[in-house]
Parts: structure tokens; sequence; C-alpha cells
């Protein structure tokens, strides 16, 4: 089995921080969006790996090399986004027919995994959501099985949401079906749709079946973002090793970065810091700080701050990416 990322959207609604960093490198509970996806799956027993990239792809390839350095991996670059359906065409080659399983590159979800793997159908990962119109959208039987698939519709039928999350056996039938829509130019929302191609499965008699997906992070904009975050330090934040940090108060859950300089301080709750910050006479919670960031003498509330940063001064909400340097003083 196969895994395909797409990675090459530009995150435009988690700007500044996805002008410098693709979103998916973004930093969440001391790791990054990417590196959960990847680490689940590895756990799953999946080494082999295809990232469609594409704005500051060669981010990813680097993040990449140095952290999972073991994975076979391989890169196809959409130079020219016309949507995840197009994304996930491009691997076709590389595919060559085999069981493939599709996470999209900004989805974090928890769910039985390797139950999904080992079932001998095709499946898809599906959550109810308060408003479905911005999602693609499920209709099922009583049996679980797709009766339809339709990308954010206006009047949606079920409240069923596609998360992002696809294990798929009858890969060429995908890629044939996508390579239909593209050639007859069926798009929705501007867009060559990974749903379209589904439902055209779904419309030659193969069955997909749906998986219950217990919880979804939502990654795509600041607010979500922190939620999320906050959400999975109670999963991956461990013991801070307070004697290493002069004069410091700190209000689990947070993650502190290798490197990191902190005194005079109160962090958390619910903050997670990148490595070789520093941070004097503040106080952090509810945020996420990114690496080789300077915050003094400061207040920081449900902020999300980027990598070589210097902070100085007043309270505030702020959403400022990397490379900044802003003095409230």
């Amino acid at each position: 089995m196969k895994a395909i990322i797409p990675v090459a959207g530009a995150g435009t609604k988690l700007r500044p921080h996805s002008y410098t960093q693709p979103k998916a490198l973004i930093p969440l509970a001391g790791k990054t969006i990417l590196g959960i996806i990847i680490e689940q799956l590895q756990a799953a027993g999946i080494q082999d790996f295809i990232f469609v990239v594409g704005y500051l792809g060669e981010k990813i390839e680097d993040f990449v090399q140095q952290h999972y350095p073991t994975l076979n991996v391989h890169y196809v670059h959409q130079t020219d986004r016309q949507g995840v359906g197009q994304a996930i065409l491009l691997t076709r080659d590389l595919v060559q027919g085999d069981d493939i399983f599709i996470v999209l590159g900004d989805t974090i979800c928890e769910y039985d995994i390797k139950s999904v793997i080992a079932d001998s159908r095709s499946m898809i990962g599906l959550r109810k959501v308060e408003d479905p119109r911005d999602f693609g959208v499920a209709e099922i039987d009583s049996s679980g099985l797709i009766e339809r698939l339709v990308e954010k519709p206006q009047i949606p039928k079920s409240n069923l949401a596609l998360v992002g999350i696809y294990r798929i056996k009858e890969s060429e039938q995908l890629f044939r079906c996508l390579e239909n829509n593209i050639s007859q130019g069926v798009r929705s929302h501007g867009e060559y749709s990974l749903t379209d191609a589904l439902d055209c499965m779904i419309g030659q008699g193969i069955p997909l079946k749906s998986f219950k997906v217990d919880n979804w992070f939502d990654c795509g904009r600041k607010e979500t973002l922190l939620e999320s975050n906050a959400l999975l330090l109670k999963k991956f934040a461990g013991e801070i090793p307070t004697d290493h940090f002069e004069n410091t108060v700190f209000i689990p859950p947070v993650v502190v970065g290798a490197g990191c300089l902190i005194r005079n301080s109160v962090i958390g709750p619910n903050v997670a810091i990148g490595e070789n910050t520093a941070i004097q006479s503040s106080v952090v919670k509810e945020s996420i700080i990114g690496s080789y960031t300077t915050l003094q003498d400061i207040v920081v509330s449900d902020s999300v701050i980027g990598s070589d940063t210097l902070l100085r001064g007043e309270t505030r909400s702020l959403n400022v990416g990397d490379n900044t340097s802003i003095d409230l003083g």
C-alpha cells in the first residue's frame, strides 16, 4: 500500500504564516501537521509515501528527509494547481495499480487506522458536522455503504462530511475516473475534485464503505489551529523539567522545544514553544510560539507567533508570521 499526501496548497487562510512555511509544516503541539500524519501512517505499517508538492515544496522535501530518512519517498510536483483530483492523478505512474491511502496534508484525525487498512473494501472517513456546505458530503445507506458523494453542496442532503482520508483498493479505476473528469472539464467550484471522481466510481458499481472518524482536528484557520493545539497537547505533552528554567511557572499542558531559555515567566495552559526560543518576564497562554523567537515583557494569549520573531511590549492577541520584529513598548 502506498500513502499519497497532497501538500501543494498555498494555505491562504493561515497567512501570514503560510507565506514562509507550507501549511503542512505549521507547528502544532510540539510537532507539525505533516509530522503527525506521517507518524500515524508509519505506526500502521505504511512505509511507501508519495507527496504531491508545489508551493514551498522544497521545504516539505527538506523536512521529510531530515525527520523521516528511512521512508521510501517519492515527490510529484503540481505546478498548476487545479484541485486535489488533479494532484492525485499526477501520482498514477508511481502507484502502478497498488492500493492507496490518501490523506490530505492538513487532515489530522483519530480513528482505527489498522482496521481500515485491514478491511477488504475501499473506505472513506466521515464525520458529522453542523454546516456541511464547505465540505464534500456523503449520503449513505443503512449498512454504511456510500450511495452518493457531492462536493460542497448548497443544499446538503446529509451532514456527513468527508474529512480527507481515503483508502482505495481500486486505484486504477479511480485514476480512470479522474482522467475522464479532467478530459471532459468536470469541475466543482472551479477545481477538479477528488469527490467527483469517487462518485464516478460509485456510479460504476464499485462499493465504497464509510468509516467513523472519532476526532477531527481542524488546522485551517488561526482560531481552529489553536483549538486543535490545545486538544493535541493533552495527547503529546509530557513533563517539563522546571529546574531548567529560572523562576518560571508552567501550567500544563505545555510543550517546550530543545534549547529554550525561559525565565521569570508564566507559561500555559495550552502552549507549544518551538526550539531555541527565549522568553523573559512574560506570560504566555493558549498560544503557539515558533522557533528562534524572543518574547520580552509581554503578555501573549490566543496567539500564533512565527519563527525568528522578536516581541516586546503589551498584551495583544496576535497572528504574526516568520522573520518579524515587533516592538509594542
